[in-house]
């Protein structure tokens, strides 16, 4: 633990983080710290039970709930999503990805499940540098903290899609589309829908949608790094920022497929230790291995390589890395295919997934390792994440 937070608080002193927690687990063993602050104005220290947004780490979670439907033969991989969604029947395709969004052609084939797990359905996203994404943040979608997820679904299917579903790989908006997928099928809220199936079952007691004024103290402060200043500072509300999507704390009707869940360190640690068996602590099933080993296995062919995320503002100089050169993709996962690629670290086949504001876990199945790294930074230094996988794969091999 000192190594590690030693290693860490050079980020907290030169004030590119208010605070730090982590935990590795290898085995049995458990392995934890924190450090310093929850909140920089109030000078709150992170507690062991402190509340994060953790953002896209929010899809995991629906990705596991959707093939728990799957397992059960409620939807297919090969479903249409015009199946569930008819309003997607008229999508368009944009025929130049950097051309006009008026500019557009048929379909020529419906995005699938698949697709929208895969990411490869040719959706965007409000901070990506396209028409699409240009497009999404100009109607505001998902930036409200009160609309439903039904509502914001159905202005998605007003925009056209950036390219044709499975010719190529874009981060995006997919999760969301699925998430409502899933509510229409279970005639149910996602909020119940991920409780009942997966935070209950796992004692996840404290990850949801929204927060209890109760838990108000627990919940870390949300901050922006400006790079132009070099500090830290609330969102940044300029155009195609990820910071201008709503993340309210107590509506408990809000709920999105891409984002929106709090969560702790502890409660997700419950769940990344699922990810190895597909079972609770005391043996309860959520999911059966076989489907986690199928979902976490690579299903893009090499014309998607390298996978990439630019988000608007991105600055490709010398100093800068594609974190997920090494990497492919699963049902909701990336997947490490070449650890030569990252720079000779980690395991082929180890998963998992990241959030906007620098939270990041890792699933090792090999080693028998899973790795949550807690903290609440928008356009955080992509480094911490990098020293935290570094110090797992120096110590623990």
């Amino acid at each position: 633990m000192d190594k590690l937070n030693k290693i860490l608080l050079p980020y907290i002193e030169q004030k590119r983080y208010p605070g730090i927690q982590w935990q590795i687990n290898v085995n049995d063993e458990r392995y934890a710290g924190k450090l310093g602050y929850k909140n920089l104005e109030t000078k709150d220290k992170i507690s062991n039970d402190t509340i994060y947004r953790i953002w896209s780490m929010t899809k995991p979670v629906v990705a596991i709930a959707t093939m728990q439907l799957v397992a059960r033969n409620q939807i297919q991989l090969d479903d249409p999503i015009t199946k569930y969604l008819p309003e997607y029947s008229n999508l368009k395709v944009l025929k130049n990805p950097d051309g006009d969004i008026t500019d557009v052609e048929e379909m020529k084939m419906k995005p699938t499940v698949k697709h929208l797990l895969l990411h490869t359905a040719g959706f965007s996203y409000n901070f990506l540098a396209d028409p699409v994404g240009r497009e999404y943040d100009r109607m505001r979608i998902f930036s409200s903290s009160s609309s439903s997820l039904e509502e914001e679904i159905q202005m998605l299917a007003k925009v056209p899609l950036l390219h044709q579903p499975s010719t190529q790989w874009r981060y995006s908006v997919s999760m969301d589309i699925l998430a409502r997928i899933l509510e229409i099928v279970e005639n149910s809220t996602l909020q119940d829908i991920l409780k009942n199936k997966i935070f209950s079952p796992l004692g996840m007691h404290d990850t949801d949608f929204s927060i209890s004024e109760q838990k108000d103290s627990r919940v870390m402060q949300s901050y922006e790094f400006d790079i132009v200043h070099h500090k830290l500072r609330e969102h940044i509300l300029d155009p195609q920022k990820i910071g201008n999507y709503g993340y309210p704390l107590h509506n408990k009707n809000y709920a999105r497929g891409g984002h929106g869940l709090f969560s702790t360190l502890y409660d997700f640690s419950l769940f990344a230790d699922m990810l190895h068996s597909g079972k609770t602590k005391d043996g309860k099933l959520i999911i059966a291995k076989e489907t986690i080993d199928f979902m976490t296995s690579n299903f893009l062919t090499p014309s998607f390589f390298p996978i990439e995320i630019v988000s608007v503002g991105t600055i490709k100089d010398e100093n800068y890395v594609n974190d997920l050169e090494a990497y492919g993709w699963g049902l909701g996962f990336r997947i490490l295919l070449d650890p030569v690629k990252n720079n000779n670290l980690g395991t082929k086949g180890e998963f998992g997934w990241a959030g906007a504001a620098s939270t990041y876990f890792l699933v090792d199945d090999h080693k028998k390792i899973s790795a949550i790294l807690m903290t609440q930074v928008l356009n955080g230094d992509p480094n911490l994440k990098r020293d935290f996988y570094k110090f797992i794969y120096t110590h623990f091999n």
